[in-house]
């Protein structure tokens, strides 16, 4: 029996799911035996920044690009801060010097002991293994 295996998401991941096909297909594909995680407030920020993204781009509809998002929340479980936040000091002490914003995902990751799926530089070599889009496959089975 295999064991479900778990994952952080950052927001540029979120946004890498909406805009192109690599990152959905990825979630989709595996959902059966990866539970992926990231905090409420990636997906705030990926809906804050998606228009912007957008805006540069004639041909894609915000409102289409909206609705991919809130279907990822099917695949992908957001969790509150309440959830994770004893783990809050440790988180901020490992990112701080590199983007304080980001402890949530940080904290998620100690909470559940798993890894991070980013495409940011800011989450390599605070101590939690850490994975790009290119070699998730290697993780994800």
């Amino acid at each position: 029996m295999s064991q479900i295996k778990r994952i952080v998401l950052d927001a540029n991941i979120l946004i890498r799911a909406v805009l192109g096909e690599k990152v959905r297909s990825l979630l989709e594909c595996h959902s059966d035996h990866v539970e992926f995680y990231t905090p409420e407030q990636c997906f705030n920020e990926a809906e804050r920044h998606l228009p912007v993204i957008l805006s540069r781009y004639q041909d894609i509809d915000v409102s289409v690009a909206m609705d991919a998002l809130a279907r990822l929340r099917y695949i992908v479980q957001s969790l509150e801060p309440e959830t994770y936040t004893q783990f809050e000091q440790d988180a901020k002490k490992r990112i701080a010097e590199r983007d304080p914003d980001d402890w949530p995902v940080v904290a998620i990751a100690l909470l559940l002991n798993c890894p991070i799926w980013t495409e940011d530089k800011d989450f390599f070599g605070i101590g939690i293994a850490t994975w790009q889009t290119q070699h998730i496959q290697i993780y994800l089975g």
